[in-house]
């Protein structure tokens, strides 16, 4: 005898029909017989798929509901006024198919009416397909994939991109600023389209950063190589340093080695969800004249002669 189609879904009567649909996904794919490994589960998988055979079906819950048919789906005896016909007249069970109930042998059907062949397709693919009977169904088109290269100036102040899709299509694609690399963006409906009249797929736009001929990005900071004179090095004083939102003033203190790493807080991507903005880190380069200097020259021979040092040492 069947248990009560609640009990073995474990809803309550109360239930609503999301509710019994989210039940019966998570048992169907517990003791699905080509995956589960727990006991007797061809025989819960087959129980699950009666339960929502009664319950998945508004007209067949309704029915259950108000005692006319029992856990298996059969007409409770003695008779069903109400549809107008006795218990031991021939034709009765006809009569219920008439209004979507099925009592042949052989366990639940995709195609009585209360199991959704989408469902176990979802969870299972071809095997929960070969479950249930063939039938043409809607499909849903292929998602595309692709990868964008997008400047960092775009990524740090926000805006939009065209895509070119395999198809030759192209299309714009909006950038919120600060997203990080490698995140995608989702254009829904922009993909292969369906079959059977099911929903055109999504494009997926995977994000990379642009090479950009000043900045590194590394994580949220961004990294950069700031060229001083030799006597800006070695006096000291004001550089005007370049970021993605425009130039800003740096101080280099005097006596300022190459190699030194200066960080300009918050001037380097921008903040994003739950991410800071980054920093810029700014590595000292000190550049000598482009043409011969005769006095630096001569400077730098007294220099070695008079004033060695070595910066090697360690």
């Amino acid at each position: 005898m069947m248990r009560n189609p609640y009990d073995v879904l474990g809803v309550p009567k109360t239930a609503s029909a999301a509710e019994i649909k989210s039940a019966f996904r998570k048992l169907a794919k517990k003791y699905h017989p080509d995956q589960s490994k727990e006991p007797r589960a061809k025989e819960r998988f087959a129980e699950v798929g009666s339960a929502y055979e009664i319950l998945g079906d508004d007209k067949k819950r309704a029915a259950f509901d108000r005692g006319e048919i029992d856990a298996e789906g059969k007409p409770r005896a003695p008779q069903f006024e109400g549809f107008g016909f006795g218990a031991g007249r021939p034709g009765a069970g006809a009569e219920f198919r008439h209004f979507g109930f099925d009592f042949g042998g052989g366990g639940f059907s995709a195609e009585s009416g209360g199991i959704d062949s989408d469902i176990l397709s979802e969870l299972f693919g071809s095997a929960g397909r070969s479950r249930t009977r063939a039938r043409p169904q809607a499909q849903g088109g292929e998602d595309i994939a692709v990868t964008i290269a997008v400047p960092l100036t775009t990524v740090a102040r926000g805006g939009s991109v065209r895509v070119a899709l395999p198809t030759g299509r192209t299309l714009d694609a909006a950038v919120p600023a600060g997203i990080e690399e490698g995140k995608s963006i989702r254009l829904r409906g922009q993909g292969h389209p369906g079959h059977r009249s099911g929903p055109a797929g999504d494009v997926i736009v995977t994000i990379r950063y642009a090479p950009h001929p000043l900045f590194k990005a590394e994580g949220r900071d961004l990294r950069l190589d700031l060229p001083v004179t030799l006597y800006e090095a070695v006096l000291g004083g004001k550089v005007r340093v370049p970021t993605l939102g425009g130039e800003v003033e740096m101080s280099i203190a005097p006596g300022m080695s190459g190699g030194r790493v200066l960080r300009l807080r918050g001037k380097g991507l921008p903040a994003t969800g739950e991410q800071a903005a980054g920093d810029l880190l700014a590595t000292v380069r000190i550049v000598l004249p482009n043409s011969p200097d005769g006095e630096l020259t001569e400077l730098m021979r007294k220099w070695r002669d008079h004033r060695p040092y070595d910066p090697r040492s360690n």
